[in-house]
């Protein structure tokens, strides 16, 4: 078995990332603290073309260096927002059309083996706090949740970690 070299890999430029027909979902960080989570969430967004990241409440935004260390440069190619608090970017994108579903667990969500996402509303996920989850607020406001099934004594996962298993099952079913 051989690696694939840099030049086999078909890395996309800036300019050609930002051309390229993107995942129709974005990614919504509720109060976030840590610039790496939020790099790794960038980094992830680059990885499958997801349409765009928006930052919310005390969420570090780019430029900052503990952002880049993780990011790799994807602030440069993903669109990104900032809205002073989460609850309004979920009142803009439910105003856009958008099924604003959370990433949490709760009473009535469904389990991420079990969700189907509808080729026909473009879809915004919320990812919570690393202590407290997605605010309870905001809870109130979205479509539904989705939650990923977890059989440890934690049922607790990193967001990066969580974002990186929502958005590759949800980009798995949405190319099929």
């Amino acid at each position: 078995m051989r690696k694939l070299s840099m030049n086999e890999l078909g890395r996309k430029t800036i300019e050609e990332f930002k051309a390229a027909e993107k995942t129709p979902l974005v990614l919504v960080m509720d109060n976030v603290r840590s610039m790496h989570n939020v790099g790794s969430v960038f980094r992830t967004a680059d990885a499958f073309l997801i349409q765009g990241i928006i930052l919310c409440g005390y969420t570090p935004v780019p430029p900052h260096r503990d952002i880049q260390k993780t990011a790799l440069g994807a602030t440069e190619t993903v669109h990104w927002q900032y809205y002073a608090t989460t609850s309004e970017a979920v009142a803009a994108l439910k105003e856009a059309g958008y099924r604003v579903l959370a990433i949490e667990q709760a009473e009535n969500s469904v389990m991420l083996d079990q969700f189907q996402p509808g080729g026909d509303q473009p879809l915004a996920l919320v990812f919570g706090n690393e202590v407290s989850g997605v605010d309870g607020e905001v809870m109130k406001q979205v479509d539904g949740c989705i939650e990923i099934p977890q059989l440890g004594m934690k049922h607790s996962l990193n967001i990066s970690v969580s974002t990186g298993i929502v958005v590759w099952d949800i980009f798995v079913k949405l190319k099929k």
